[in-house]
């Protein structure tokens, strides 16, 4: 694996970051988290068994343009 295919992008100014994931040869945009919940719950719903686990794996997850578990405004 060359990159981390989840993606938590840089937080926005309103707050939230957006999450892709890779899958497919192609990024799919999940949707805005607001808090790891959030983050959470997208990943589950694309399949990911214990997504918990994985969010301070940088095989799995890369956190852009901020602090892991970051999500308020920049």
């Amino acid at each position: 694996m060359t990159r981390a295919p989840i993606v938590v992008h840089r937080p926005s100014v309103s707050g939230g970051r957006r999450v892709t994931v890779h899958s497919h040869g192609r990024d799919e945009i999940l949707g805005t988290a607001y808090s790891d919940h959030d983050l959470v719950v997208f990943l589950e719903g694309t399949g990911f068994a214990d997504p918990d686990a994985i969010l301070d794996d940088p095989q799995w997850v890369e956190w852009r343009g901020g602090p892991a578990h970051e999500f308020s405004a920049a």
